[in-house]
Formats: structure tokens, sequence, C-alpha cells
């Protein structure tokens, strides 16, 4: 028998959406998934829609694995994709360390900092944190409940919303060298979120809970750091 491509598994054409290859990924994993209670429920086609979504889902390795599929190339080693992620985060850091040593330390830098930086990213922060507690309550009731399910969804679309703006905030003007370590803390805090929601998101199409659980705890690491960068905040007055 022929081994089954990931399009085969996911039971999608070659020529399907991002926005089809995830509704059929989620409709699939909601019918085999072991805690739907059903008798279709399989470890194993759990474990081979997960691997079809990691690459499908994904444009970019989408591209790649049907690249390789038509023989152009093959396709990139674990080693290698880590390399990429580790490089892009060595040029995030470098891009921020840029930033602070250009800043200059000034009253007036400063304050305007607070005022158009760090006070417009908190609040935005905290309308992502805060909400999180209720909205994972509420959906505890019945993962598989698919209005509850799309209410958490339209959660998560609105942290990202608000995630992106504080991002923006943040890379808006270098800070002050006298907030190096709040923007240090700001920094990771957008960081964790950012990673957080994507955890929680991919629960949204697995129903698997172990990602929930790892982004839980990625908001509970921002929530320290937010507080932290408070802290620095006090100190400074």
């Amino acid at each position: 028998m022929a081994h089954e491509t990931h399009y085969q598994i996911l039971e999608v054409a070659e020529t399907a959406t991002q926005a089809e290859i995830k509704k059929a990924y989620r409709r699939l994993a909601k019918q085999f998934h072991p805690d739907s209670q059903t008798e279709a429920s399989d470890h194993n086609r759990i474990a081979r829609l997960n691997e079809a979504y990691e690459v499908l889902g994904d444009p970019e390795h989408r591209v790649r694995y049907d690249q390789q599929r038509q023989g152009y190339y093959p396709e990139k080693s674990a080693a290698e994709s880590a390399a990429e992620r580790t490089q892009r985060a060595a040029d995030m850091q470098a891009q921020y360390r840029r930033h602070r040593e250009a800043a200059q330390a000034s009253e007036e830098q400063l304050e305007q900092w607070l005022r158009k930086v760090y006070n417009p990213i908190d609040r935005l922060v905290g309308k992502i944190i805060s909400p999180l507690k209720g909205e994972i309550r509420t959906l505890s009731a019945d993962p598989f409940d698919d209005e509850l399910m799309e209410g958490f969804q339209s959660y998560l679309e609105q942290c990202r919303t608000w995630l992106e703006q504080a991002q923006n905030k943040f890379q808006s003007m270098p800070n002050p060298s006298t907030a190096a370590g709040v923007a240090a803390n700001l920094y990771h805090c957008l960081n964790q979120l950012e990673d957080g929601i994507e955890e929680m998101e991919r629960f949204t199409y697995s129903y698997e809970e172990s990602y929930l659980h790892t982004g839980h705890e990625l908001f509970r690491i921002s929530t320290q750091l937010r507080r932290e960068a408070k802290a620095g905040i006090k100190e400074m007055a």
C-alpha cells in the first residue's frame, strides 16, 4: 500500500486553502481524539493527524513539503530548523540591544517613553492576561462544544490584536538606558505572551490539554514579568 500523503491523512485536496486545512484538522481531531468518548477515538490516528498538520498548517513548511514531493530539494532537518529559530532569536536580541544602546539617559526621554511606550503596553498586557482564567473556566464546561470553543478562539484572536499593538508600541522608540531593566522585562513578557497564545491556539485545533496547560503557564510567567516591570518603574520614581 502506498504511503499516505499529509493531504490524504487530513482528507483534503492538494489545492486546499489554509482555512480548509485547519477546518479539516479540527474536524478529524475532534472525531478521533481519545477523550471524545466515541467509538472512533484512535491514538494512532491522532498522532498521524498532528504530524500532517504540523507540516500543512504552516504555509512555509507546506511549500517545502510540496517541493520535496516534487523532487526539488530535501526537507530541512530538525537541526536546520532549530538553527534558523536560534538565528531569528539572536537577530531580535541584537536589534533590541541596538535600540537600548542608542537610547539617551535623560529625564525628558524617560518621561516620554513611559507615556508613549510603557503605559500603553502595560494596559494592553492587562487586557490579554486578565480574562484568561474566566475564559478557561467557561471553556472547561465542554471543550468539544463548538460555541464555547468559538468563544475561546475569539478571545485568542483579540489577544493577537492587542499583542501586535503592544509589540508595535515597544518598537516605536528606543528606551532610555535608565529604563533598560523595565524594557527587558516588557520584551520577555511580550515574547512569553506570544508563545502562550500560540500554544492555546494549537489546543483549539487538537484538543490536546498539554497545549492549554503550557499556554496557561506561559501567561503566568508573563504576569510575573509584568510585576517586575512595575517594580522597576517604582524604583526609578
